[in-house]
């Protein structure tokens, strides 16, 4: 049998490609140099002050920054796991941590880090045995959890400075993760009542479709089965809020860590709110880590809001920023290269045989739910 060739038109894209990657390489690297350029020009008219700041700095201060940032990303680990504990998922404290590391650096240096940090936890979850639901819900109520935390710390910043706060912004963040976990609680507890809400709206969506009355709800029963194996009783709650606080706590005591390592005094009230705000720049994904748009922010709310000089501020943010970014990055991208990077080729194949192992073990438990109540017929939306 002879093999067609290539037409002159597919054999001109793989040079085109090529030619576009590289061109990618080559923008992204002077983005880098020009962020990395803006920073200096930022912070030159205090550098000599800040330099001098930082060649008289507090060795034991700077040592309880490194440990409070250990401690915050250990924190958080403990609420993974504890989310993947409820999940039915047991993992060691060891893997839990060294997944946030390598998340965590992949967040902080890679271009839409949040995309690949939050690709990796979901894939590496799914190898300990998290279902699909159990591995996007423990990402998203983390999320919301950290979300509500952060926004927490700059209610009660500005609570500290005197500032009024709404009734809305203080309670909102309460609200959410309430809602979530209620949300989640009562699904694992009405399973049959989720089934027949669900069925009655895709019996609607179906027939406007002109499809079949039950097609889909194989995939409906699928998602309820995987969300009954949450189970978030009051104690992994507890503890996952608990474990969350210290999270955000010992960041903080980070920052405020690297303000005393400096010589700095700052007030609390704006160690908060700069804390808040300099996370809240970093979440907006305009470039990696947050660089030059973080910094600055710090400084300039470690000056106005914690009142302290600005030499001083550049030279804490310096500090802050080399312990929770460059070196949380490297540590990250070790812990990646020498525990993870063996997973990336085996993904695939991995992912495959999973769904197949998922789906013939849903497909069991269905049969068996059906032979022990034979006269319910789950394609009847009446007996559903």
């Amino acid at each position: 049998m002879k093999v067609p060739e290539p037409t002159p038109e597919a054999a001109a894209t793989v040079p085109r490609r090529r030619n576009r990657l590289r061109l990618l390489k080559w923008v992204a690297a002077f983005a880098l140099v020009a962020l990395l350029i803006g920073e200096g020009i930022y912070l030159w008219p205090r550098l000599h002050e800040s330099w001098t700041a930082l060649t008289e700095i507090h060795w034991g201060w700077l040592a309880a920054c490194i440990f409070a940032q250990a401690v915050s990303l250990s924190a958080f680990a403990r609420v993974q796991k504890q989310l993947l504990q409820a999940g039915g998922v047991r993992v060691r404290q060891s893997k839990s941590v060294s997944v946030i590391y390598g998340s965590t650096a992949m967040s902080l240096t890679l271009p839409a880090g949040q995309v690949f940090s939050t690709a990796f936890t979901y894939r590496e979850t799914r190898r300990w045995g998290a279902s699909p639901v159990v591995a996007s819900w423990q990402l998203a109520i983390s999320g919301v959890i950290a979300a509500a935390g952060l926004a927490a710390l700059g209610v009660g910043g500005a609570l500290l400075v005197g500032g009024s706060v709404s009734t809305f912004t203080l309670v909102l963040p309460i609200v959410g993760v309430a809602a979530i976990v209620f949300g989640v609680r009562y699904i694992s507890a009405h399973p049959q009542s989720i089934r027949a809400s669900a069925g009655w709206v895709l019996h609607r969506v179906n027939n406007f479709r002109n499809q079949p009355p039950d097609a889909g709800q194989g995939r409906i029963d699928e998602v309820i089965e995987q969300i009954q194996s949450v189970r978030l009783g009051k104690q992994d709650a507890a503890l996952t809020l608990s474990w969350s606080a210290v999270h955000r706590l010992a960041d903080v005591a980070c920052l405020g860590f690297a303000c005393f390592a400096v010589g700095s005094d700052p007030r609390l009230s704006g160690l908060l709110i700069a804390f808040a705000a300099g996370k809240a720049v970093g979440s907006v994904p305009l470039a990696p880590g947050g660089l030059v748009i973080v910094d600055a922010t710090l400084i300039a709310f470690l000056t106005s809001a914690a009142s302290i000089s600005a030499s001083q501020a550049v030279a804490a943010a310096f500090v802050y920023r080399g312990v929770s970014f460059i070196l949380v990055a490297i540590v990250g991208w070790i812990v990646f290269l020498v525990l993870f990077r063996k997973h990336q080729h085996e993904d695939l194949h991995y992912d495959i045989a999973m769904e197949q192992r998922e789906t013939q073990e849903l497909h069991k438990g269905a049969q068996a739910a059906r032979e022990g109540n034979p006269e319910v017929d789950s394609s009847d939306p009446e007996s559903a």
